[in-house]
């Protein structure tokens, strides 16, 4: 049986990176070859206690100091490379990434985020990893943190990051898969319906709940014309907050893991308004749904909004101003309507593999090859 490692990052927040691992080993775990996908977290073997507390510290920042946060993000995720200096943490993690990979022995190794994908690429500049290597990318955009110049396969969101991979790294375009960003199989069950004649806004701000929204619920809300459901993910302050609204046209919900629930979810609603996360995004793209982007941090976030609004893929709401009405105005504006819609099947069709059959048998060229 071939084996394949999968390397995700911080292991105790249900971030994006793992669901897009979750699905990669869903579409394994469907096909007919026999392969065993394992996930290894590479800060949680470092360090368990490390990897708890980094968690509970990125959460904290990015809650009380998001702008902080962004400057470092491009400083080092977006780093000339005269400038930058990743001796220190080559020096704390190489030599783990390779007793894991010499412990696990996989056929192909896989990697959702950037930073253990930094680490394989330099044990293969120095021929100690002849292991073939997957990089699926979790965003719209490539930062810096990712290895690439020796990195074998690489899962592409978009066709201008392939376009990138070939002319900056010279990776053969036969290498590169223009898959989206992976989501699960659940996805594509089901059509959206309308069963009422209330408007349903699905909120989502993400695993840990961090929604910006609290401040415009608080007004009054016609629960004959709006359903508001938010996704307070682990957020409980939140939750809490929403729930002593007590009014019937919102309802709070904790964290879902199940995605036939979201599923489910995306098919009842009409709209979403989300953060610019690039799985939650691709999973409102699989559904169709229009998409409003509220806040988005600075760092990653601002950089796939910035594609999705040159792509017409996305709605920004406004700082100011009422939310639910702009989103009123917007549905009934058939030509911004229809451009969406046309934005989101174009999207659509430019990715050459997004069936799971396609993307296993990519994935077992890759095993033989």
């Amino acid at each position: 049986m071939k084996k394949i490692l999968i390397f995700p990052l911080l292991n105790s927040m249900p971030s994006g990176h793992h669901q897009v691992a979750a699905a990669f080993s869903e579409y394994v775990a469907g096909d007919s070859f026999e392969v065993e996908c394992k996930k290894v977290d590479l800060l949680s073997e470092w360090n368990a206690k490390a990897e708890m507390v980094t968690v509970k510290a990125y959460l904290q920042w990015i809650r009380r100091s998001p702008h902080s946060y962004g400057w470092i993000y491009w400083q080092f995720a977006f780093r000339s490379k005269e400038k930058h200096s990743a001796k220190y943490f080559e020096w704390l993690f190489m030599k783990k990434v390779e007793t894991i990979i010499s412990k696990e022995k996989p056929d192909l190794i896989v990697c959702t985020h950037g930073f253990p994908s930094f680490f394989i690429n330099k044990l293969k500049e120095s021929g100690r990893c002849p292991v073939p290597c997957l990089n699926i990318y979790t965003d719209f955009f490539i930062n810096d943190v990712w290895g690439r110049s020796r990195i074998e396969f690489h899962f592409a969101a978009t066709k201008a990051m392939k376009d990138k991979l070939q002319q900056e790294y010279q990776i053969p375009r036969e290498r590169i898969f223009v898959t989206g960003i992976p989501v699960s199989e659940r996805f594509r069950e089901g059509k959206r319906r309308k069963e009422s004649q209330t408007v349903s806004v699905l909120v989502s701000g993400g695993s840990a709940g961090l929604s910006n929204i609290i401040g415009q619920l608080k007004e009054g809300i016609d629960s004959s014309k709006w359903e508001i459901r938010v996704l307070c993910g682990t957020n409980k302050r939140l939750f809490k907050q929403l729930t002593a609204l007590n009014n019937p046209a919102i309802k709070p919900l904790a964290y879902i893991s199940s995605k036939e629930e979201m599923n489910r979810l995306y098919n009842e609603v009409d709209v979403l308004v989300t953060k610019p996360g690039g799985v939650t995004i691709s999973e409102a793209l699989e559904k169709e749904l229009p998409i409003f982007v509220s806040a988005p941090l600075p760092g990653q976030e601002e950089i796939n909004l910035r594609y999705l609004m040159e792509q017409n893929l996305a709605f920004t709401l406004p700082s100011s101003g009422n939310l639910l009405e702009f989103i009123a105005r917007t549905l009934e504006d058939t030509k911004q309507i229809k451009r969406h819609q046309a934005a989101v099947q174009k999207h659509k069709q430019s990715l050459l593999y997004t069936s799971p059959h396609k993307i296993t048998n990519a994935i077992e060229q890759m095993l033989i090859s």
